[in-house]
């Protein structure tokens, strides 16, 4: 019995604190790991609409022009970010995970994978295409690789719709255009 006492004291202490922690702060806390790995808490400013952006979507991505923006991707544009950030954040973004980006090393300077001016004008098909078989095959810079071998078709069309998704200014799909067969969509 005087256990089971010292345990709910100890509960009703912790749920006071945790009140009182998050009335003091104007954001919700966030639990980051410091360089020493030791655990901090800070807070970071959430709109009140980021905590329902993934509502009905796979994941989410920032927009790059504006960071207060969060886009909602679906199935296919959450794989397809992944395939980006492993393959091509390297020459089609300014900035990596790990650093800046060798964008500004390669000539011609490739587009950004959110560059609607330059990607909404091509089809998903010569995307696909140019992707598959390299911008040399394409006539495009010789510097991007083929990746027909490294990457499936469906890793491919999800890599497009991923692109289709961040683009700025935003993808209309033309109404001239056949959907997209989708085999392997989750129900």
């Amino acid at each position: 019995m005087k256990y089971l006492l010292i345990f709910f004291s100890v509960m009703v202490g912790c749920l006071g604190l945790a009140a009182y922690v998050m009335k003091r702060f104007p954001n919700p806390p966030c639990w980051c790991w410091s360089r020493g790995q030791g655990a901090i808490v800070t807070t970071v400013p959430h709109p009140a609409w980021h905590q329902y952006a993934s509502f009905g979507s796979y994941g989410t991505e920032t927009d790059w022009n504006d960071p207060q923006r969060i886009i909602p991707l679906d199935y296919h544009a959450a794989h397809g970010k992944l395939i980006f950030y492993q393959q091509c954040v390297w020459c089609h973004a300014d900035s990596t995970p790990a650093g800046p980006s060798n964008r500004s090393n390669v000539t011609p300077t490739p587009p950004l994978m959110n560059d609607g001016t330059v990607f909404n004008g091509m089809s998903d098909a010569s995307l696909q295409q140019i992707i598959t078989r390299g911008g040399r095959a394409m006539g495009k810079s010789a510097m991007m690789p083929p990746y027909g071998k490294s990457l499936t078709q469906d890793d491919i069309r999800n890599l497009i719709a991923y692109m289709r998704a961040i683009a700025v200014p935003a993808y209309r799909k033309s109404s001239s255009g056949s959907p997209r067969d989708r085999k392997n969509k989750p129900s």
